[in-house]
């Protein structure tokens, strides 16, 4: 068409077109998926767990146990998502693990000025339990070390951790969630045991539920317990509902024995995560991790009920 019309066309100006980055897009998440992706889920629950079961003890804890709580678990979450998605395949990366990676050094200021502010909280703390931590932050520190650290030379197509995470969490998270309790009041040491046990068991299951819904395949790579349990996560998840049955009825009709309520919310929790697993196609991923973690805050509809 321009050989038609040279004239029209000889004495324009060229326009030099430059061009122009064009910005990220930055993903919008909700405020569940946020709550989830700034590692405040399990500070949530931590706290809450906490101040709970002193509750149900008819123990009374001043507000900074609940607070370094907070403080500490959410520390120690954002530091493993760290670390996680710094030695991870980028592949197998969750997307909580590319979001630390992505603001990571938000994540380092937030540690460093919650570090601060845990160091001003602890003078507040019982004696006995900042003994008890110091045990229990010793044996933590040595489990990082064995799956952030020893784990560098494993081979990648056997599972590195010599104590899978799951059973890990299911240790670790419920003896600090019950050590303020304990340390106030000694002598239920061995009346929590069974009702500690039972809310170890539902963090464990936790654990297991996301692991399974994130890695849906043969889980080869996974320790050989993590695999043995999601091949029976609701066999498993039963037998946890009846061991709490038989705590709630032996708690009401003993005397001497801790509220039936720490014991109940227990149930309560493992019975929405078989009914999350069963659901679980119904949600988005990042959802359904966050939701799961919103099962383990059963504690807010007994706390009217509490002493």
């Amino acid at each position: 068409m321009n050989q038609h019309l040279p004239g029209r066309f000889e004495h324009q100006p060229v326009r030099e077109h430059r061009l122009t980055l064009v910005p990220a897009l930055v993903p919008r998440y909700s405020a569940l998926a946020l709550w989830h992706l700034l590692s405040l889920d399990a500070p949530t629950v931590a706290a809450l767990w906490t101040y709970f079961v002193a509750r149900c003890c008819n123990v009374t804890l001043p507000w900074t146990a609940a607070t370094a709580m907070f403080l500490a678990v959410w520390m120690l979450y954002a530091a493993d998502r760290l670390l996680d998605a710094r030695h991870g395949n980028t592949s197998e990366l969750e997307e909580r693990h590319r979001f630390h990676h992505r603001h990571k050094h938000g994540f380092l200021a937030g540690i460093v000025s919650a570090s601060i502010a845990l160091a001003c909280l602890l003078p507040r703390v019982e004696p006995t339990a900042l003994r008890l931590y110091a045990l229990l932050t010793s044996l933590l520190f040595a489990y990082f070390f064995l799956i952030h650290i020893y784990p560098s030379n494993a081979s990648p197509t056997h599972s590195p951790h010599r104590l899978p995470k799951e059973l890990a969490v299911g240790l670790f998270f419920p003896a600090a969630i019950f050590i303020p309790t304990v340390a106030r009041a000694p002598q239920l040491r061995l009346l929590l045991l069974p009702v500690a046990f039972l809310f170890a068991a539902v963090c464990t299951l936790n654990c297991l539920y996301l692991y399974a819904w994130e890695h849906p395949g043969s889980r080869n790579s996974a320790h050989w317990t993590t695999r043995f349990a999601t091949r029976n996560l609701p066999l498993l998840t039963l037998l946890t509902l009846s061991s709490a049955a038989v705590l709630v009825i032996v708690s009401r009709f003993f005397a001497g024995v801790p509220s039936p309520l720490v014991a109940l919310a227990c149930g309560l929790s493992a019975a929405v995560l078989l009914g999350l697993h069963i659901q679980r196609k119904r949600l988005i991923a990042i959802h359904l991790r966050a939701v799961a973690d919103l099962a383990l805050l059963t504690p807010l509809l007994l706390l009217p009920f509490a002493r």
